[in-house]
């Protein structure tokens, strides 16, 4: 039942449109509420972001009325607190401001205020001729499903995935090494039942275009209307001698991986870890595995420094930096020749060899090698042309090139990219954040006929030994890297550009500068590199309203 709750020590309201200010409840311990000034309105909500908790009194206030997150980019509407931006699913509760007795109240009930989250009723009995297909049940389709749904779609939505249990929250696998797939799921079962989500476990085994129809592995055909193919990314593993054929060699993309990986390390502390790719992923499943499971981990990479085609060497030198503090050994630079067993266990790898001679002991070893676009269910179907990587070309709708009712989001995904420096570039980008973003747009789409493609800038997040945010893209490459704040502290802002122009923002401890960059990026307002050569601070510029992209 909802009551009213007196903000602590304050008397009347004075912010400034584009200002917020985070206040405690009276009566509710813990109890917290953010007041925002937009439009000459003041609007009272939930003060932490739905998605992972991140305080919103850090977030950006937008001129068209958006709240966007510090830490993973999720954004809302100020006026409703509807979810905006992935990756948030749940919107923002709101509360009626009452002024009275020279205090502040706000009108609510004490749960909802301690959730700081509205509930989403997206219950439904599916009805009328509509039939959603979706293949794939990663980022791309909780996006998808939560849009439709969110959306008042109230035709059929099937989602069929190779993955046994509900859309799981796939960054903390090598973040964290989580093996329940419970504690990871966005979604109960209950949820997807209620809301007229079939989820179907089976292998998708090739797409028949003309009579729209998918059929899978088991022998079954579903009709579609509307098809999303997201079927993800498969990692890639190394075609050397002993990769394939010896055990406790592993690949990291689902739960069961992560299974297997801690069952090879055990109880036992210090066992010998290969990790194979600085990449991303390996580079988490390093870091996870040295800090958490107190383990001995190596690093094989071949660029001079961790992710150096992405971040550059300089940076990606506090990477390495941060990681080594944790216990993790590098050898950069190098080439892996050949795995050989056990001495004690012939089925099991013993060693990793490098073609400059050195061996590296390993009781196991983890592939972080990067992925490829999960389309080989579509390698023979004659309507559809593969690109050289595999993937799927799009237009700004995430529709198929050359097909009706078809749309690819995700990892197989290429699409013509129109952030700074994109130029319309065709781009693949394997972000969780741009595939749950994208399945939001075609979830418009198909909701709202003839509606604008959602206009977002790319943004991802990793655990570096620190949290490091990410905004924008480089398609055609950049040109220099101007470096801000405390580098050697791990405290940085890094401007990647091209040109003179910005096209890319990464940072460490220095929120919101990143998911601010995003907002001006959207708006084709971002300062140049001369502009921050010469001392512009991003956070002294306001986000006007229009959007550009």
């Amino acid at each position: 039942m909802a009551k009213e709750y007196k903000l602590k020590d304050l008397q009347s309201i004075n912010l400034k449109n584009g200002e917020k200010k985070e206040y405690e409840l009276e009566g509710i311990e813990g109890g917290k509420v953010l007041l925002v000034r937009h439009a000459d309105k003041t609007h009272a909500m939930s003060s932490n972001c739905t998605h992972y908790g991140a305080p919103l009194k850090l977030g950006v206030v937008t001129g068209d009325g958006r709240l966007t997150c510090a830490w993973h980019g999720a954004c809302f509407d100020i006026a409703t607190g509807d979810v905006e931006d992935s990756p948030a699913l749940d919107p923002l509760a709101k509360f009626e401001i009452v002024e009275k007795d020279g205090a502040i109240y706000v009108k609510g009930d004490e749960a909802t205020i301690k959730a700081s989250r509205r509930s989403v009723n997206h219950k439904c009995s599916p009805a009328g001729a509509e039939k959603v297909v979706v293949v794939g049940g990663g980022s791309g389709t909780v996006g998808l499903t939560e849009g439709l749904r969110g959306g008042g779609f109230k035709g059929d939505i099937t989602v069929i995935s190779r993955e046994p249990y509900p859309p799981i929250d796939r960054t903390k696998l090598s973040k964290a090494l989580i093996p329940d797939a419970s504690k990871l799921a966005w979604r109960t079962a209950e949820y997807y039942d209620e809301a007229g989500i079939n989820i179907v476990t089976d292998n998708v085994s090739s797409v028949d275009f003309a009579s729209k129809k998918v059929s899978t592995d088991s022998g079954k055909t579903y009709p579609y209307t509307k098809l999303i193919l997201a079927p993800g990314g498969t990692p890639n593993m190394l075609p050397l001698p002993g990769f394939k054929d010896l055990g406790n060699i592993f690949l990291l993309r689902t739960v069961p991986d992560v299974e297997a990986i801690l069952s090879a390390v055990g109880d036992a502390k210090g066992k010998k870890i290969v990790v194979i790719g600085s990449s991303f992923i390996g580079m988490e499943v390093a870091n996870c595995l040295a800090s958490q499971k107190e383990q001995n981990v190596t690093i094989v990479g071949m660029e001079s420094a961790p992710l150096e085609r992405v971040m550059g060497a300089e940076v990606g030198n506090i990477f390495r930096k941060n990681l080594e503090k944790n216990g993790v050994k590098f050898h950069m630079g190098g080439s892996v020749e050949k795995a050989t067993p056990s001495s004690s266990e012939s089925s099991k790898v013993g060693a990793v060899h490098l073609k400059d001679g050195t061996t590296l002991e390993a009781d196991l070893v983890v592939l972080g090698i990067g992925v490829k676009p999960a389309t080989q269910f579509l390698q023979s179907t004659k309507e559809i042309e593969l690109m050289k990587d595999g993937s799927l070309q799009t237009d700004e709708s995430f529709a198929v090139k050359g097909l009706k009712d078809v749309y690819a989001i995700g990892d197989i995904a290429t699409y013509p990219y129109h952030g700074p420096t994109g130029n319309g570039t065709l781009t693949r980008i394997e972000h969780w954040n741009v595939a749950q973003n994208a399945g939001r747009s075609v979830a418009k789409t198909i909701s709202y006929p003839g509606s604008k493609p959602k206009s977002f800038i790319p943004t991802f997040w990793s655990a570096q030994g620190g949290q490091l945010r990410y905004c924008g893209n480089t398609p055609n490459g950049w040109d220099d890297l101007i470096l801000k704040g405390e580098p050697e502290n791990s405290k940085f802002v890094a401007y990647y550009t091209k040109g003179d122009t910005v096209a890319a923002v990464a940072s460490m401890m220095m929120d919101p500068v990143t998911m601010k960059s995003a907002e001006l990026m959207r708006r084709g307002k971002m300062p140049s590199k001369s502009d921050i050569q010469n001392g512009v601070n991003v956070l002294d510029i306001g986000v006007p309203a229009e959007v550009k992209i």
